[in-house]
């Protein structure tokens, strides 16, 4: 019998906890009914599996990325919306290590096409329309951005920056300054071809 007062929901929140106080790889049925002090067998009423728990918190953690994308690139364009959108992505990876780990745990297509993780491409898409990139370009565009973003983030939170100078925050600014000349270079370069349309 499920025990009063569980949801999915609360299980899920409580969990996103776990994963940030303590690392997304600590995550487990176990440590989360510890934290409600309750038998393992009380979860399985709102959980399947832990991989159906830690997809829940991957769910979880692209609905805040994404709801944080879309409010920092809101009346922005070009370099500024460019950079909003990687500070979210910078910031979201610094508060909620756990969650930004999650954001990467992987979920059916069906599942991703109506998360977050869809709601944070279409950001993405927003933002490269402020450089006028042809659609073949695109999906190259998102995936370079994205890999900044994810890999720079992932270094930076591992201490793999710590031990040189200037600090990580000179080379996260010069770094965005390079990918905004690189974005305008490819929009130059694929002059006379269809743009991005808006969606």
């Amino acid at each position: 019998m499920a025990r009063a007062g569980l949801t999915r929901e609360r299980l899920v929140e409580a969990a996103a906890k776990i994963a940030d106080e303590h690392g997304f790889d600590f995550l487990t049925l176990a440590a989360l009914a510890r934290q409600f002090d309750v038998k393992l067998a009380s979860l399985y009423s709102h959980v399947k599996s832990a991989d159906d728990l830690k997809a829940g918190v991957a769910l979880l953690a692209l609905s805040e990325l994404a709801d944080r994308a879309d409010e920092a690139i809101a009346g922005r364009a070009g370099k500024d919306a460019l950079i909003a959108l990687a500070d979210v992505h910078r910031t979201f990876a610094r508060e909620h290590p756990g969650l930004f780990q999650a954001a990467r745990f992987p979920i059916d297509s069906t599942t991703a096409a109506a998360s977050g993780g869809a709601r944070l491409s279409r950001s993405m898409q927003a933002v490269l329309r402020g450089y006028s990139l042809v659609e073949a370009d695109c999906i190259h565009a998102i995936r370079l951005l994205g890999s900044f973003f994810l890999g720079f983030s992932v270094l930076e939170l591992a201490g793999s920056f710590s031990h040189s100078q200037p600090e990580a925050g000179v080379s996260w600014l010069r770094s965005l300054d390079a990918l905004d000349a690189l974005l305008k270079g490819w929009a130059v370069s694929s002059a006379g071809q269809s743009p991005i349309l808006p969606s």
